[in-house]
């Protein structure tokens, strides 16, 4: 199966009445916004982009700490969650359902972009990735974490069984990445509490990379 799930179903998934995932944000996407608040760091939150975002629990965790905002995500009903939540707590965050695919991440725009758990066809993905160097401004970091292809047959989350092509590998985000300096790069297994959908043993890919300054 190369084909993501159709936005009813996420739609389906996100009007439930538990957010899917949790309500806190990914624990690595976490680690690392704290290493960027020590003083050695570039600690100035500035502008975020957060790809296939879901009901937004990373976006909002990060615009709680005062960056500003732009949450992606095909599931109209994950947006609108978000967007209730940052209205509710007046959160600089923007929310817009879009499909990965024919996004425009824009050139120069963003000091961070986030890819957490963004599982999405290969053609697609490797054009995503491909926008991200010139998206971010020099100095920007993307951070992702995704499943990896034996994740598969486990049922602890991610796309499931018969769906290696919506994961990824390091060796691949290697390739993908062109223009971006892999500060960070490893496949591992850790146990991840993210809601219902995201319990247990999990085999991922983490990736920190960082635009050069030129």
């Amino acid at each position: 199966m190369s084909q993501p799930l159709p936005a009813d179903f996420w739609n389906q998934r996100y009007a439930e009445d538990e957010p899917a995932y949790g309500d806190e944000p990914n624990a690595f996407l976490a680690e690392q916004i704290d290493q960027l608040s020590q003083p050695s760091a570039r600690d100035k939150p500035g502008r975020v982009l957060c790809l296939a975002e879901g009901q937004g629990r990373n976006a909002l965790f990060l615009a709680r700490l005062g960056w500003e905002v732009t949450a992606v995500d095909f599931s109209a009903v994950g947006m609108r969650a978000a967007a209730r939540v940052a209205e509710r707590e007046d959160l600089p965050l923007q929310t817009v359902v879009a499909d990965l695919a024919e996004y425009d991440l824009g050139v120069g725009q963003w000091d961070l972009v986030v890819s957490i758990f963004g599982h999405v066809p290969p053609e697609a993905r490797k054009k995503t990735h491909a926008r991200i160097e010139p998206a971010l401004r020099p100095g920007g970091r993307f951070v992702l974490e995704a499943y990896t292809p034996s994740q598969t047959a486990r049922d602890t989350g991610g796309p499931g069984p018969g769906a290696e092509a919506l994961c990824m590998t390091a060796a691949g985000l290697r390739e993908e990445l062109v223009g971006l300096s892999l500060e960070h790069l490893e496949e591992t297994q850790r146990i991840i509490h993210e809601g219902r959908y995201h319990t247990g043993l999990a085999d991922v890919v983490q990736v920190v990379a960082v635009r050069p300054d030129k």
